[in-house]
């Protein structure tokens, strides 16, 4: 018999490729994450993964797998949320991912309204960038994530909170030749750049350059804002930054703001339309629109 919790850890390691990140994804240590990928191999008597380098590579099987497995936790999610709903309970664990810089989404103090409201109810707060969030709510591992984007599966249901407004920012050092410069002289810049998971961002960097046929000038890479954001800080290199911080850093002269290249990118909260009923979720809702009163679903994609 296969364990949720391990083929869970499966899924973890099979996404990121790499056994300490999926560790610390999970909460977990290093030895039980490995020990739960050892059990679901033995347990199936197949080999799931190879060692390529610095990563982990799913075997053929491997990958054969990932697909149900994902679907085996997804039903697993939905019982537990049919449960509920026999149930009528608002008690439990729900899981939230956001971003590494909460504060604009005020999921704080929406957990605080949720605990007032169900003080039966414990939040679990994790850190989580918008495509690791989106396979997250779909495996279970995540109940609701606070998003950067729509995201255009139609299996979730999405709640728009707010636009956020972007800014190019760069070192002080460089004042005159950001201020002076055109599209090309500022690709040609060093930036600081995410990595591929960070969807929202390469949409946006793609939109103002790529689309002009422009390549960045990348030196460094971050997968978490507030990395980049030491980087520009430390004179690495430009980044693209939300507008509320680089105001305020511009104004601490810690960093010089480009006058042509501006961005705008929505967010949401999303959660699996399937669990729409779920006394959890409408418990957290519930929630947010006491901070975010104007909180309304989101039209279904064309």
């Amino acid at each position: 018999m296969i364990d949720l919790v391990q083929l869970r850890t499966f899924v973890a390691v099979a996404e990121e490729r790499h056994l300490t990140r999926a560790a610390e994804r999970l909460h977990i240590s290093l030895s039980a994450a490995s020990a739960h990928v050892r059990a679901v191999e033995s347990t199936l008597d197949t080999q799931l993964f190879v060692r390529a380098s610095r990563r982990l590579e799913l075997t053929r099987a491997g990958e054969l797998l990932l697909g149900r497995a994902k679907a085996v936790l997804n039903e697993a999610t939905l019982f537990s949320s049919f449960a509920r709903e026999l149930g009528g309970k608002v008690e439990g664990r729900i899981v939230v991912a956001s971003s590494s810089d909460p504060s604009a989404s005020r999921i704080g103090e929406v957990a605080s309204a949720l605990r007032e409201r169900h003080p039966l109810v414990s939040v679990d707060l994790r850190a989580r960038p918008s495509s690791g969030a989106r396979e997250g709510l779909k495996t279970g591992e995540l109940d609701i994530a606070l998003l950067l984007g729509r995201p255009t599966d139609t299996s979730f249901s999405c709640y728009e909170l707010q636009t956020f407004a972007f800014r190019v920012a760069g070192p002080p050092a460089w004042k005159q030749r950001i201020e002076e410069a055109d599209w090309a002289a500022l690709a040609a810049l060093p930036w600081v750049t995410p990595t591929e998971g960070s969807a929202a961002y390469t949409t946006m960097l793609q939109q103002m350059f790529g689309e002009r046929g422009l390549v960045l000038n990348s030196v460094a890479t971050f997968d978490n804002a507030l990395l980049g954001r030491a980087m520009l800080e430390a004179g690495v290199g430009l980044d693209l930054v939300r507008e509320d911080y680089a105001l305020q850093a511009e104004r601490q002269g810690s960093v010089v703001l480009s006058p042509l290249a501006h961005a705008q990118y929505p967010s949401y909260l999303a959660h699996l339309a399937s669990r729409r009923d779920d006394p959890l979720i409408r418990a957290f809702l519930e929630a947010t629109t006491d901070v975010w009163p104007d909180l309304r679903l989101a039209k279904p994609l064309a």
